[in-house]
């Protein structure tokens, strides 16, 4: 396994039956498709994997079969993030015991913690669990947002070697990279797939693409042209990128974002595209306007 991960690492979403279970057919198909587009890692149980609504059972399965499939054919990030901090160290147990590289962990929701409080849970959590961790910045969804201040103290902390920035704020990553700019044993990966050819460029090390689950080879390619700095490669692969984000605005709620990525998939015949309760899939007005915006995607 890699000392310092690199590269793009999907958010891979999480298939289910009708009934609420994995689809483990779908997944293996799934994770199949992706590795072959030159991924140099996975994401389980984020944000567009469905994490934090799965239930443990379910969190518990997608670690187990995800592993077994992957086979170590490359690391495996598996997300922890919960408001019990014992939650989110069974998980990482769990994690561990199947062979995942490292943890990746948002602050707990619900309570707001100031940023004194940040740090001591995240010094508490990495002592506790036993798999280097990833923060993890998702302030859309936790109400809280990790500072850039707060990131660069964490980031001298032991057995932390990682940072996910889902915030949006090219300003505050920018700091961050700045601050840490040399370290060869501290990763920091963007999250919105349109920020990902500028973060590189600028020194991050990677991306957690959403959209690398339908065309990961678009987004590995993206990272490979701004990691040598080729700039008219890079606006064309961003034009194909803004393409593919047309499928998250298809609906009315935030959660198209998943259920565009779950339906383009099952319509391509990778999964199915059942989400988590309380959600629903698409239905046929909004899977025919998911059809012909892949239309216009290539097939890579």
């Amino acid at each position: 396994m890699p000392e310092k991960l690199k590269g793009i690492v999907p958010p891979v979403i999480t298939p289910l039956t009708r009934d609420g279970r994995i689809d483990c057919r779908g997944l293996k198909k799934l994770l199949e498709h992706i590795l072959a587009g030159g991924v140099h890692g996975l994401f389980i149980l984020g944000t567009t994997g469905e994490g934090p609504v799965l239930g443990y059972e379910l969190q518990k399965k997608m670690i187990g079969e995800t592993c077994a499939i992957v086979g170590g054919r490359v690391p495996i990030l598996a997300g922890i993030s919960a408001a019990a901090m014992n939650d989110s160290v069974k998980l990482a147990e769990i994690a561990r015991e199947n062979g995942a590289f490292g943890a990746v962990a948002a602050p707990p929701y619900y309570f707001s913690l100031g940023e004194p409080e940040l740090i001591d849970y995240y010094e508490t959590l990495v002592r506790k669990i036993p798999l280097p961790l990833f923060l993890y910045n998702m302030p859309a969804m936790t109400k809280v947002c990790l500072k850039p201040s707060t990131v660069i103290r964490l980031a001298g902390v032991p057995g932390i070697i990682g940072y996910k920035d889902s915030s949006g704020s090219m300003p505050d990553l920018h700091e961050v990279l700045l601050a840490l700019r040399g370290r060869d044993d501290f990763s920091i990966f963007v999250g919105p797939e349109e920020l990902l050819g500028e973060a590189v460029l600028f020194g991050a090390d990677g991306g957690v693409s959403g959209g690398a689950n339908l065309n990961p080879c678009l987004f590995v390619s993206m990272y490979e042209a701004a990691a040598r700095g080729d700039i008219p490669e890079m606006r064309r692969l961003q034009e194909q990128i803004y393409r593919q984000r047309k499928l998250y605005f298809i609906g009315h709620y935030p959660s198209s974002i998943v259920k565009g990525i779950k339906c383009s998939l099952s319509l391509r015949n990778i999964c199915s595209e059942y989400l988590a309760e309380p959600f629903h899939f698409f239905e046929e007005k909004e899977r025919n306007e998911v059809r012909k915006v892949l239309e216009t995607l290539p097939i890579l």
